[in-house]
C-alpha cells in the first residue's frame, strides 16, 4: 500500500541503518569539515574524527545545503507521497531547518518542517515514532500528534568527558568550560528549550553518570518507554549505562545502544555519552 506521509530526518537522529530502511524513513546528511576536508558525516570514521580532535586538528559542522533536502522531497513526491514530514535537529544547535524550508517552497506538496528542539537519539525515537505511525496509515494531522507527543514527553541528558568542545563550537560559554577543567568537573548536561543546559555535576565520571541514570529514571516513572544510550568511542560503558536503565524501569518497550553520528560527536568530544528516554505510549 502506498505511504500516504513521507517522513525525512537529518544523520543527527542516530537511527540505526536498518530501522531506517524499514520504515522508509529518509536521512538527509550533514557536513563534516575535518583539517582541510569535507565530507557528509556518514563517511567519516569514527575512530579517525576522535584522533583528529585529540590531535587539535580544526573540526567544524555545516547543515546539509536545501538542494540536499530537495532532492529527497523530490524523490517522496515521485514514490506518491501526499505530505511530507521533515523532523530535525533543535534549532538552537543548527540552521538545518532553515535549509528544509527553503526546499519546502518548491515542492508542491505540504512539507511541514518541525524543530524538535531535540538531538541524537531523543529525535530519532520521535522521528521512529512518526514513521510506524505513517507507515500505519496515519494522515500528516495524526502523524503529527503522534509526533509532538513524543518531542514534549522526551527527556535527554548528555555526560561530557571535558566542556572544551562545546565551547570551541559554540554551545556554551567560556567561563562554564573553564569551570568544568578547573575543578575536575564532570558535568552532566541536558537538552532545555532547545539548547545545551547545566543539569548536575559530578566529581568523577562514576558520580556523574550516577546523577544522569537516576534522573532518567526518575522522569520515565512508571510509564512505557523507549531507553537509548548514544556514545562517542565509548562503547562499553555505554552498554552498562543502558543495562542499568533496563533493571531499573520497570517497562521498556525499545531499547537501543549506538554510537552517536559524527556530528554530535564533533561537539561533545570523544567520551561523551547521551541517554535519552523516550515516552513508548
Amino acid at each position: 500500500m502506498r505511504q500516504r506521509v513521507a517522513i525525512v530526518t537529518d544523520s543527527t537522529a542516530s537511527i540505526p541503518v536498518d530501522v531506517a530502511e524499514q520504515l522508509g524513513i529518509s536521512i538527509v546528511q550533514l557536513e563534516l569539515k575535518v583539517g582541510d576536508e569535507y565530507n557528509d558525516e556518514r563517511r567519516v570514521p569514527h575512530p579517525q574524527l576522535a584522533e583528529a580532535m585529540r590531535q587539535g586538528t580544526p573540526v567544524a559542522t555545516s547543515e546539509p545545503p536545501p538542494p540536499a533536502f530537495f532532492w529527497n522531497y523530490s524523490d517522496a513526491v515521485a514514490a506518491g507521497a501526499e505530505a511530507i514530514i521533515s523532523v530535525h535537529i533543535s534549532e538552537g544547535l543548527s540552521r538545518t531547518c532553515e535549509s528544509a524550508r527553503t526546499a519546502a517552497t518548491e515542492i508542491g506538496i505540504p512539507v511541514y518542517v518541525v524543530d524538535s528542539r531535540l538531538v541524537g537519539l531523543s529525535l530519532g525515537f520521535s522521528v521512529i515514532a512518526a514513521a510506524e505511525a505513517a507507515a500505519a496509515g496515519a494522515t500528516s494531522q495524526g502523524v503529527m500528534g503522534v509526533l509532538d507527543r513524543r518531542l514534549r514527553g522526551t527527556t535527554q541528558l548528555l555526560y561530557v568527558d571535558t566542556l572544551e568542545h562545546l565551547q570551541r563550537g559554540g554551545r556554551i560559554g567560556r567561563a562554564q568550560a573553564w569551570l568544568g577543567h578547573a575543578l575536575s568537573i564532570k558535568p552532566v548536561l541536558a537538552l532545555k528549550d532547545g539548547v545545551i543546559d547545566q543539569h548536575a555535576k559530578g566529581v568523577g565520571i562514576e558520580r556523574a553518570l550516577k546523577k544522569a541514570v537516576s534522573t532518567a529514571v526518575q522522569r520515565a516513572g512508571n510509564n512505557p518507554v523507549d531507553v537509548g544510550v548514544e556514545h562517542f568511542q565509548f562503547g562499553d560503558r555505554a552498554q552498562q549505562v543502558l543495562d542499568e536503565l533496563r533493571s531499573k524501569l520497570p517497562q521498556v518497550r525499545r531499547a537501543i545502544v549506538e554510537e552517536t553520528s559524527a556530528i554530535l560527536g564533533a561537539h561533545a568530544g570523544p567520551g561523551a555519552l547521551g541517554i535519552t528516554v523516550s515516552p513508548a505510549s
